[in-house]
């Protein structure tokens, strides 16, 4: 049950704080006077979605607390923050918690109904959930949820496998044809390379004989060859360094420069006595490497990724021939699976089937008694076999409301000939009737009474009245029938100051009561007889 409320720079709001009491808490107002936003903080409070529009312009962030009564007798601070950058904080006792966690622990706290939502009876997909809700369901929808999961995961997987398995011979064929090319060209990473290189040196043999043999030549034969003009050279440095001591260090470099160039000497020998200029083998190579460029083209760029993609489907290959096997394995869960979700399914339709006659029965009650006495409801199960392709999360049945609101009239189908108001009394009762709240729920309702009026009017203010005996009620409404029955009546109002418009909400008196229930009556002009009847009403019996 909530106990205070604080608002701080949401919408309209500058500054809000309202103390709330038990029973039935009635908000009214002009339209437009703020009285949503009260209930779309409540809604910030039970994890609903936040964004920067929300917060007062011109302010860094809005705020929205509350300390709540638990049903333990404990008190609970839930606090929002919206930043005027649209992100949002949640708090629960001053901890940081997740938007989820706030959202768990605020539905167990606040209820919303809000002024729309007898529009989902329009729908008749959303019957089976309303069933649910009633005859408590939820540990069986979710053990349906659960094996209908596991059941279309497995389901998709063997019809993945079954496509494949469709194409597999054709896969089969590319797969070692593509594997054969790789494997009768068998290449070797940076083979390219070395045949490149092999080919650079056969298609220039006699120029690199003939430079070959100049180099050696002039390196290492004859008297005025490199290294025996060298070896003159270090006997004149050697002179040079008892003369001279700086030239010593020239001489321990010496041994160095003389194997460097011995070393060349012998990598020129071979090709100076001679290059084999072979055109068989250059053909040869030249036809390798037009070989290895095209099997570059279809698999490479490089060699590398050619002896790659020969693994890969070497894996791929294996796989096709495993794929039987695990078909089997599939079938046999799919199976498995399906077996669990008819079993579950079938459990939650007896469950359902079940409870349908007792709510049907509740409701004509509860609609009886919002002045609906001669209506005549059903749940009415399609019972005509249905495919493995309607099957859901929700189960195999298919169920719609049925609705009479008249003596005589056969039931007929709830969403094409009730009326707005019968729809709103229709969801009121229905909200009524599943409220098995533990004492200290706080239950929002807002603007439920749309499309209603006369007696209608009067015996919803009485359910909602007999409804906050089991819970806190906070209504918004626009019906002065409404808003007599309530325990404790706020207004809210816009005002202006220093040329900013702000929403305030007051807690009213006796007197100014009155006057709120007369406007409500026949708006501004009230005069001494409206208001001495809203006082009436005020001091009726019901109160």
């Amino acid at each position: 049950m909530i106990r205070f409320l604080s608002i701080h720079d949401l919408a309209v709001i500058d500054i809000l704080e309202l103390e709330l009491g038990t029973g039935l808490n009635v908000l009214t107002g002009e339209t437009g006077a703020g009285k949503s936003i009260v209930v779309g903080a409540l809604a910030l409070l039970r994890g609903g979605r936040a964004s920067a529009d929300l917060v007062r312009t011109g302010a860094d962030k809005a705020v929205i607390a509350a300390v709540i009564e638990t049903p333990d007798g404990t008190e609970q601070i839930l606090r929002r923050e919206v930043s005027a950058h649209g992100r949002s904080r949640a708090f629960v006792d001053d901890h940081v918690v997740s938007t989820t966690t706030l959202r768990e622990i605020g539905a167990r706290l606040i209820d919303l109904h809000g002024q729309h939502e007898h529009q989902v009876l329009l729908d008749p997909a959303t019957h089976l959930d309303l069933l649910d809700r009633y005859a408590d369901l939820g540990v069986n929808r979710d053990a349906v949820r659960v094996a209908y999961d596991a059941w279309r995961a497995a389901a998709t997987a063997l019809a993945d496998l079954e496509q494949r398995a469709a194409s597999q011979s054709e896969q089969a064929e590319i797969v070692a044809f593509q594997l054969q090319e790789i494997d009768d060209t068998d290449p070797e990473e940076d083979e390219d390379v070395r045949l490149t290189a092999e080919q650079q040196i056969l298609a220039n043999a006699d120029h690199i004989h003939r430079l070959a043999a100049e180099s050696y030549a002039e390196l290492y034969e004859g008297d005025e060859a490199a290294l025996g003009a060298l070896e003159r050279i270090w006997k004149r440095v050697a002179e040079l360094s008892t003369l001279d001591p700086s030239f010593a260090p020239h001489l321990d470099t010496r041994d160095a420069v003389v194997s460097q160039l011995e070393e060349l000497a012998f990598a020129l020998r071979p090709h100076a006595s001679g290059v084999e200029a072979s055109p068989e083998r250059l053909q040869t190579v030249e036809d390798r490497l037009a070989r290895l460029e095209r099997i570059k083209r279809r698999y490479g760029p490089t060699l590398a990724d050619v002896v790659r993609r020969r693994a890969e489907l070497r894996e791929e290959s294996s796989q096709l021939d495993t794929g039987v096997v695990r078909s089997t394995a599939l079938v046999e869960r799919v199976t498995a699976t399906r077996a669990a979700y008819v079993s579950a399914a079938t459990t939650l339709s007896e469950r359902r089937r079940h409870h349908a006659g007792a709510l049907a029965t509740a409701l004509e009650v509860g609609l009886a008694d919002l002045a609906m006495s001669h209506c005549r409801f059903e749940v009415s199960f399609d019972e005509s076999p249905t495919s493995e392709s309607d099957w859901t999360d929700r189960g195999t049945d298919r169920a719609e409301f049925y609705f009479s609101a008249n003596p005589g009239e056969t039931v007929k189908p709830l969403a094409r000939i009730a009326s707005g108001g019968e729809l709103s009394r229709v969801m009121l009762a229905l909200r009524t009737i599943t409220a098995t709240e533990a004492p200290g729920k706080t239950l929002v309702f807002d603007e439920v009474d749309a499309g209603i009026g006369g007696e209608a009017a009067d015996r919803v203010g009485a359910r909602l009245r007999g409804l906050s005996r089991q819970a806190q009620v906070l209504c918004v409404t626009h019906l002065p029938q409404i808003a007599t029955y309530g325990t404790t009546h706020y207004r809210v109002k816009k005002i202006i100051v220093n040329g900013r418009t702000t929403a305030t909400v007051d807690r009213l008196d006796d007197e100014a009561r009155a006057a709120e229930v007369a406007r409500m009556m026949i708006g501004t002009r009230v005069s001494d007889t409206v208001l001495q009847t809203a006082r009436e009403l005020l001091e009726g019996e019901h109160q």
